[in-house]
């Protein structure tokens, strides 16, 4: 079986003491591809020089992530902008919309979001979608962008069926990790009802591990407790959900 982690921030100090080693132990569990969001301009080196030492599993995206948006914004995405056009990335990537932390530049943040959908557009890229306390805001932002050469995932989702909806019919598709298997979390009764063409698996690691692993550092090889999470409340069997997100995500990102 193959999966891909479709979100996962391996060039984080958290990593440091055994990078490679979580790297090649993900690998031999059969989650052989990772895709990297990027953070902001400081972000970028450390995530392509993971990519370097794993060419053939690693592979960045570009982006602002919104909880980066500051008074430097614009500098920050003239960098985002200069490395993407001489980059080779799968995805504009880790963009949105974050009012859980702070608002006071909830004005940038749209202004940031926008600029980075329409690079999508431009570079035929799919974004990866961060939204935290931003519902139906970011919505209606992609929604004014949305044509016929948008496409992404909305990354960690954790909205409620309403939400899945209307991001599949934006022709979306929906990030899923450990949250589903957390004993409060309301993403199984929602998820029953979205067809598994439309969901890949992603990680988000460090952050978010699944059970049994909560409290402690998330890596990609965790995606099997994610998978192995979706096959159960979807009634399906592992060697399916494996075939059907990889495919997904393979087709999104344009992966061979």
């Amino acid at each position: 079986m193959q999966f891909i982690d479709t979100h996962a921030h391996l060039y984080l100090e958290q990593f440091n003491p055994d990078r490679n080693d979580m790297i090649s132990r993900s690998i031999s569990k059969g989650i052989d591809i990772i895709l990297l969001p990027n953070i902001d301009k400081d972000s970028i080196g450390p995530m392509l020089e993971v990519c370097k030492t794993f060419p053939e599993n690693c592979f960045a995206m570009i982006g602002l992530h919104p909880t980066s948006v500051k008074a430097d914004v614009e500098e920050q995405l003239q960098i985002m902008e200069d490395k993407l056009a001489e980059g080779n990335f799968v995805a504009i990537g880790e963009i949105g919309i974050d009012l859980y932390w702070d608002v006071s530049f909830k004005d940038q943040q749209i202004q940031a979001f926008r600029q980075q959908l329409r690079w999508a557009k431009q570079y035929k890229l799919p974004v990866a979608i961060h939204t935290r306390e931003a519902y139906p805001l970011i919505l209606d932002l992609v929604n004014e962008e949305n044509d016929d050469a948008l496409t992404g995932v909305f990354h960690c989702f954790s909205g409620n069926l309403h939400h899945a909806q209307q991001i599949i019919e934006m022709g979306f598709l929906l990030g899923i990790g450990g949250v589903i298997t957390y004993k409060k979390s309301h993403l199984p009764d929602v998820l029953r009802e979205i067809p598994l063409e439309y969901l890949v698996l992603e990680t988000d690691a460090p952050f978010l591990p699944p059970v049994p692993y909560r409290g402690q550092r998330n890596e990609s090889a965790y995606i099997y407790e994610i998978a192995l999470k979706l096959a159960d409340i979807k009634q399906l069997t592992l060697d399916v959900v494996a075939r059907v997100t990889t495919e997904n995500a393979k087709k999104l990102f344009r992966l061979t």
